[in-house]
């Protein structure tokens, strides 16, 4: 249990509090690279600032305060240029740094002999901006900036890239410690899933019973490790397990990888106290002989995902729906001060502990947890990972109809390219348990 001023030490992500000044210290995913494809900007809202995702008529890209250091009117519908953007509202220019390039309505007689040195006092906020397996990340701290992670599913060759994102209205915090939630999986998405079907004696993998969960911090994270009831400690679940990439990631592995790999991150991105920009972000690599569109391979799917339906009820049926009404439903912010941890929530303290000490590294000037300086430690990180999870052992089809992987567009490609392969192996629905 927290206090209530270690509460908002945890979740605050402002600019100025601790937490924000932690957070920053990241790269964060601001938008698919596609969403610009036919459009010239995007607002973005990252860590509680206003920000512009902006094209050039060059073609590049930057990101700088949605509003205009003149008199407030928002660069979202701005004038792009061949240098940069201009505000609708006086013509006022920037360039992707945040430099003031022009004011066209001053007088020339008050403007004659300006130069940069002049226009300086009117720069705007500006970050920077990368991309990165089929999305931009930001960068929002001091400089110099760290390297951005090169994780396995952004940058891995021959992969089918899809990206599900839902804007999901509480805290980042209460999403991130359900990943160090191992045992609410036989409950929320097990348990309840075969009630909503109203068939409970059909079990599913993922009911079956927690005999050991374990944490292992790493160079990245956590290392969140189960073992469950009728597997033996040789297997991936319990040895390899699967990371907690700090401080917004979680990695989760695959069924069967003796032909198919792939990689599961769900990244979520704080984009205020209240508010967390949730992105599912999948990439499947199939065998060498596979014959699969080329499109698939060049292209990055993206999609929306409901968590609810029309007349605002929770979609029960879906894992990430379960999920999500689980962490909206504690609160905008969840009040820790009234909670009750036991041993199982070890997982949740463990991480809470990582927080603080990552936080007094922050305010000691040091680098956090996982921060990457050194290129040639950058070329691909390979996260430690199960390949044989037990959830994922009811077959392929199972797992996109009751995941986030139903709403993609690629998703019946998808089923007969596996279907073809005959991989991922189906496995069993009906498990002994206890």
């Amino acid at each position: 249990m927290l206090n209530e001023t270690e509460n908002m030490r945890l979740t605050r992500v402002g600019p100025g509090t601790p937490m924000g000044d932690l957070l920053r210290r990241y790269w964060h995913p601001v938008a698919a690279v596609s969403d610009l494809a036919n459009a010239w900007t995007k607002r973005v809202r990252l860590l509680g600032e206003d920000l512009v995702l902006f094209k050039d008529r060059q073609g590049r890209y930057g990101l700088v305060d949605e509003y205009c250091p003149h008199r407030s009117a928002s660069l979202a519908y701005g004038i792009p240029t061949k240098e940069g953007i201009r505000c609708p509202y006086h013509g006022w220019h920037f360039d992707r740094s945040g430099r003031c390039l022009e004011q066209p309505n001053e007088l020339q007689s008050a403007r004659a002999g300006r130069g940069e040195t002049q226009l300086e006092p009117f720069r705007t906020t500006a970050y920077p901006l990368q991309e990165l397996g089929g999305m931009f990340f930001a960068y929002l701290g001091p400089a110099p900036a760290p390297l951005l992670p090169r994780f396995d599913a952004f940058v891995v060759e021959n992969g089918i890239r899809m990206i599900g994102r839902a804007t999901v209205p509480c805290n980042w915090l209460q999403i991130m410690e359900n990943s160090a939630d191992p045992v609410h999986t036989e409950w929320l998405h097990g348990h309840m899933q075969e009630f909503v079907e109203g068939n409970e004696e059909a079990k599913y993998s993922i009911t079956k019973q927690h005999v050991r969960i374990a944490f292992d911090e790493f160079e990245f994270g956590l290392i969140k490790r189960r073992l469950l009831y009728g597997q033996t400690e040789d297997c991936d679940d319990w040895q390899v397990g699967h990371p907690i990439v700090f401080p917004t990631i979680l990695a989760v592995g695959n069924g069967d990888s003796s032909t198919w790999q792939m990689y599961a991150f769900q990244i979520r991105v704080p984009m205020d106290d209240t508010h967390t920009m949730h992105i599912w972000y999948t990439t499947y690599v199939p065998p060498p002989s596979t014959p699969v569109r080329p499109e698939l391979y060049a292209n990055v799917s993206v999609y929306d995902v409901p968590f609810k339906n029309d007349r605002g009820e929770y979609l029960l049926d879906l894992i990430d729906a379960q999920d999500i009404l689980a962490w909206v439903t504690q609160g905008e912010i969840a009040d820790r001060t009234k909670e009750k941890l036991v041993q199982t929530d070890m997982g949740v303290v463990r991480f809470r502990r990582m927080l603080q000490r990552e936080l007094k590294k922050v305010e000691r000037g040091e680098d956090p947890l996982g921060t990457v300086r050194d290129p040639a430690r950058n070329v691909i990180i390979n996260l430690p990972i199960e390949k044989d999870k037990a959830h994922f052992m009811d077959g392929f089809a199972s797992l996109v109809a009751r995941t986030q992987a139903r709403y993609s567009p690629i998703k019946e490609e998808l089923l007969k390219i596996f279907a073809e392969t005959g991989k991922p192996k189906a496995g069993s629905r009906v498990l002994e348990r206890a």
